[in-house]
């Protein structure tokens, strides 16, 4: 019989409001990205708290692409046994910081994760993991197929990893909150004065290099080709993000007032509901599942 670790709100508001008196008294420039990445964490955390449910105390996770390392310190705390793998890539250096903060009062109270410092593709570890996720990660990989395959192969027979990212299928970028256009490097020639000149990401151009254009059309053809498995597309991930695009007022202000007030016209003529007849190849957002036979 699993034992379910649950998560608890106050434990987590215990725990950023301890790491933000420590960003702010000695870095306060990143107190707002604090924020945001704080907010991200809770996010992340009720995303995957169905799959956490089902894992038994002590069970493995690794979290691809920990960013500031906030949701893999709190899932350590709550008594998984986490590996934290992060690069820190480009567009991403700013988290260096952060980092070494979030990871400094972990380890003084007793839950810190164990960290990778390594890309995605050199992962090199074989049948360990009962679980892995990623959360906005993997449109920032350098090469997706390796990726899977690696993740896919550090799991335990029964794993699943799963991810959520943009679908690039669907024309909009959602850090620079543009349109795309046909392919990356149209979209860069025509838009590059709003990209460059964006105010939603630390380092424009670093993010802007390092986006790879995934789609769930080019996830299947890889698990297919490369991994053997079937992945699993799960279109009520595209409820959850309108929902806290209505919501969230820090989501919010990250996304602009056109796709608030889109959704809100959305909600307003009661089409919200017709959003689940969208096939999950041409939503904005994927929610992907891979289990490892």
């Amino acid at each position: 019989m699993s034992v379910t670790v649950q998560s608890s709100v106050a434990d987590i508001s215990e725990m950023t409001a301890a790491v933000r008196d420590l960003v702010e008294r000695e870095a306060p420039d990143l107190l707002r990205l604090f924020d945001e990445y704080a907010g991200e964490m809770r996010f992340g955390r009720t995303l995957i708290d169905r799959n956490l449910s089902s894992l038994r105390r002590g069970a493995t996770i690794l979290e691809v692409g920990a960013g500031s390392l906030l949701l893999s310190c709190r899932l350590q705390q709550e008594g998984f046994d986490v590996t934290a793998l992060e690069p820190i890539g480009s567009g991403f250096s700013h988290f260096s910081q952060l980092q070494s903060i979030v990871l400094r009062y972990a380890r003084n109270e007793g839950f810190a994760p164990t960290l990778l410092s390594s890309t995605g593709e050199s992962l090199s570890i074989s049948k360990f993991f009962n679980f892995a996720f990623s959360i906005n990660v993997m449109e920032h990989v350098a090469d997706v197929s390796t990726v899977l395959q690696r993740v896919y192969e550090s799991l335990k027979p029964g794993g699943t990893y799963r991810f959520v990212c943009p679908n690039y299928a669907f024309p909009y970028e959602p850090h620079f909150n543009i349109p795309t256009l046909v392919s990356k490097s149209l979209t860069r020639k025509l838009l590059w004065r709003r990209i460059e000149g964006s105010t939603n990401v630390v380092d424009p151009m670093g993010t802007w290099t390092s986006l790879n254009w995934i789609s769930v059309r080019s996830v299947r053809g890889i698990c297919r080709r490369s991994i053997r498995a079937t992945p699993h597309f799960d279109g009520s991930i595209f409820d959850v993000y309108l929902i806290r695009a209505a919501s969230d007022q820090g989501f919010q202000d990250r996304r602009g007032s056109v796709l608030v007030a889109f959704i809100a016209l959305l909600q307003r003529t009661k089409l919200l509901s017709l959003t689940r007849l969208i096939p999950v190849a041409a939503l904005p957002v994927m929610d992907c599942s891979i289990v490892r036979s």
